[in-house]
């Protein structure tokens, strides 16, 4: 008797799908664009941010960049408005990182 068997001994009312098992998810592409992204540098209430904009993918793809880039830098910062708000002025840092992912970076201010 084989384990089929078995099962089907415990659990009659069961029916065996054919659906594919879930399949784990990948390494998430983000859409690389021809045109550069913004990366500027303000400072609001007296404090330094960096704002990267110009993104042309979908909302998602930029909310995962922005998780990525504020555990690499380990600083904070937000997702608003199709902007990627980081606290501190790293904008150097941000345009290594986003050419290494292969996007054309512009500095703007400063």
């Amino acid at each position: 008797m084989d384990l089929q068997d078995q099962l089907k001994k415990l659990f009659p009312d069961h029916q065996v799908s054919n659906e594919p098992e879930a399949v784990e998810e990948k390494d998430h592409e983000l859409f690389v664009q021809k045109e550069p992204m913004l990366c500027k540098y303000e400072k609001r209430k007296g404090k330094p941010i960096t704002i990267i904009s110009g993104y042309e993918g979908e909302d998602e793809d930029f909310k995962i960049l922005a998780k990525e880039i504020k555990s690499k830098l380990a600083v904070g910062g937000s997702f608003k408005d199709g902007e990627i708000i980081i606290q501190g002025d790293y904008r150097d840092r941000i345009m290594n990182i986003l050419k290494e992912k292969g996007f054309k970076v512009k500095r703007v201010g400063g």
